[in-house]
């Protein structure tokens, strides 16, 4: 993988080179059941109902510093892919002086041919049916758990929980690094 990044290295001789990784998740309205305390011989309330209302969070890591950087969307496919890089791209290089090269899997928006990508935006793919080679899934569960056992009845309520919350680990990388940071990932800026 080192010889792959080699290449925007070389035609970029003056940048400097981060790797990302991105990945999207899909939050509901519906509720998210976790396991809660109660007292002796009360049974824990929860409401919830189903709706089918949802939006998309497009989370770009920096696994070797826990930088993080999310945009909430409405629905995922090549357009809005690319709005969310062009917004990712514009956070962290506004200057235009780095090269970033995100780890993105195989999904049908990223290798789309309507997609498009930033000038000093890299993809580079996984391989495929390795979830556990992208070090933006263990992102996932810190963000759920803001809406765990909460009926919240309006997606506008919802996303701003979950603004709260990715507010919250952006500004707690130390929070966020010992999460995505693989080792892998890690040795790629190098």
């Amino acid at each position: 993988m080192r010889r792959r990044l080699s290449r925007p290295r070389r035609a970029n001789p003056g940048k400097a080179v981060e790797v990302w990784a991105e990945g999207e998740a899909r939050l509901e309205v519906k509720l998210i059941a976790r396991r809660v305390w109660s007292l002796r011989g009360r049974r824990p309330r929860s409401c919830g109902r189903t709706r089918y209302d949802w939006l998309y969070v497009y989370a770009f890591a920096r696994p070797s510093t826990g930088q993080t950087f999310c945009v909430i969307l409405p629905r995922v496919n090549a357009e809005r892919m690319g709005d969310a890089l062009a917004a990712f791209a514009a956070h962290a290089d506004p200057g235009g002086g780095k090269v970033l090269v995100v780890l993105v899997d195989n999904a049908g928006w990223h290798v789309a041919r309507r997609l498009t990508v930033p000038r000093d935006v890299v993809l580079h793919f996984l391989p495929p049916c390795a979830l556990e080679l992208q070090p933006a899934e263990p992102l996932w569960p810190p963000v759920r758990e803001a809406v765990a056992n909460r009926a919240i009845g309006r997606l506008d309520w919802r996303r701003a929980i979950l603004r709260t919350r990715l507010g919250h680990l952006a500004r707690t990388p130390e929070v966020v690094q010992p999460v995505i940071s693989f080792r892998w990932a890690t040795r790629l800026e190098r």
